[in-house]
């Protein structure tokens, strides 16, 4: 009987408590962003994605919050819809590949030009090196000076330093999206 008084408690702390969250995942193309969706909303990781056109939505439950993942298309023909998808958002995740140093200069311009615009002021971001499994990866600190992260102000920001492949680091960024559900 416990068990049925459980379920009827959880259902409703989520008819009052529940909290649905806008993601927003962007980066270069090829930087995993669809591949770390697949994982986080408990599908398996495969080396045979196809380059995201446009975009994809999944939800991803955790407790009592939803995340609304939206993944962007990384080519240079959909970065101009990154603001608007961006706008109202609780928060920003910006993937790059960790090892693909010569792409950095370029996801850095992108990033600070989409941080540039006023009406995404204040929208916390995470960014994610993603492909730490590989040798040949930045680690964190390389990262935030690669990407110039103490420059962005006006905002919160994180980075870490993940695999999606290898499930790596996976719990710090869901703890970290949960968290600005709670602000």
């Amino acid at each position: 009987m416990a068990g049925f008084f459980r379920r009827i408690y959880d259902w409703l702390l989520s008819l009052f408590w529940a909290t649905e969250m806008d993601i927003t995942m962007i980066g270069l193309q090829n930087a995993g962003k669809t591949s770390l969706l697949r994982v986080l909303s408990g599908g398996e990781f495969t080396t045979d994605s196809i380059p995201t056109v446009g975009f994809n939505m999944k939800r991803v439950q955790k407790g009592h919050v939803t995340l609304k993942c939206w993944d962007l298309g990384g080519q240079p023909r959909f970065r101009a819809m990154w603001e608007r998808y961006c706008r109202g958002a609780n928060a920003i995740v910006f993937i790059v590949d960790a090892a693909d140093i010569a792409a950095l200069p370029i996801a850095r311009e992108e990033l600070h030009t989409l941080l540039l615009k006023p009406i995404l002021e204040g929208i916390p971001l995470l960014v994610l090196g993603n492909k730490s499994d590989l040798p040949e990866k930045l680690g964190v600190d390389d990262l935030i000076d690669e990407l110039d992260l103490r420059e962005i102000k006006h905002r919160e920001v994180s980075c870490y330093s993940i695999s999606a492949k290898e499930e790596t680091n996976l719990d710090a960024v869901l703890q970290w999206l949960i968290n600005k559900a709670k602000k």
